[in-house]
């Protein structure tokens, strides 16, 4: 029987009696709270229900990482990334992409991102544990993603493009820049070809938490989150970025 837990009491069962079928549910119930979200994605769970659904928590065994060392770029999108014109911006607008990931998915095939969920990443957004990449061209926001940050661990949750690539280009920013900042694991959660082909790979939810369990609480330059990401590569882009405010749809799919 799946468990319900309390909204007044904030922990989750051990990983280990998720179910293998569902592969990984592991809980129902509980809050969307910045405390639910920091300890489930602190233990390698994470939120994924639809609309009309109660929250559901899940952990999947195995889980697809990237370390960011291992970011892979062909040429194909090594040449997008000098020719196309875009520009890389951290935190610019959150709310934004966020939006963008949403309307994306859900004009495809529905979206898990439901007005709970968008509400409870902008709070985290707020109180400094939630990050956008944006990818701009001619002003105009065209990909990007978001996700959590906990210490040197980056939870990738959603990911669009409105032009070719511009989500990988988002994620090879992040995974460049994490890896010159002291980030050391990006979570994509569940496997797909798209972010295979971008170097991630999957691993035994145990080893997983193992790496949790050491790089969570691993010291990061306290720049991380406020350097800009380096632009190189970009054709004609500023280094410090636009300043212009404007499963799953997850980090293993791309919306487009």
């Amino acid at each position: 029987m799946l468990p319900w837990l309390p909204a007044h009491r904030v922990a989750f069962p051990a990983v280990e009696h998720a179910l293998r079928e569902p592969d990984g549910l592991l809980a129902a119930g509980g809050d969307l709270t910045p405390a639910w979200l920091r300890c489930a994605y602190r233990h390698g769970i994470f939120p994924w229900f639809a609309p009309g659904e109660p929250i559901l928590w899940w952990s999947p065994d195995p889980r697809l990482v990237l370390f960011p060392e291992e970011i892979h770029v062909r040429r194909s999108l090594a040449k997008r990334l000098r020719n196309a014109g875009f520009t890389v911006t951290f935190d610019h607008a959150f709310e934004a992409v966020i939006t963008a990931c949403a309307t994306t998915r859900a004009a495809a095939e529905g979206t898990w991102i439901t007005p709970a969920m968008h509400a409870a990443y902008c709070r985290l957004h707020i109180e400094g544990d939630a990050h956008s990449v944006e990818v701009w061209r001619d002003g105009e926001l065209v990909g990007g993603l978001y996700g959590i940050a906990l210490g040197g661990v980056f939870f990738g949750e959603s990911m669009f493009s409105r032009v070719a690539d511009a989500s990988k280009v988002a994620l090879v920013h992040l995974a460049r820049h994490l890896a010159a900042h002291g980030g050391r694991l990006i979570d994509c959660q569940v496997h797909t070809p798209h972010l295979a082909s971008l170097g991630a790979r999957c691993i035994a939810r145990t080893t997983f938490i193992d790496y949790l369990d050491q790089y969570v609480s691993a010291p990061v330059s306290s720049s991380l989150w406020t350097a800009a990401p380096s632009n190189d590569g970009c054709a004609g882009a500023s280094r410090h970025g636009s300043g212009a405010d404007m499963r799953r749809g997850d980090m293993s799919r791309e919306s487009t």
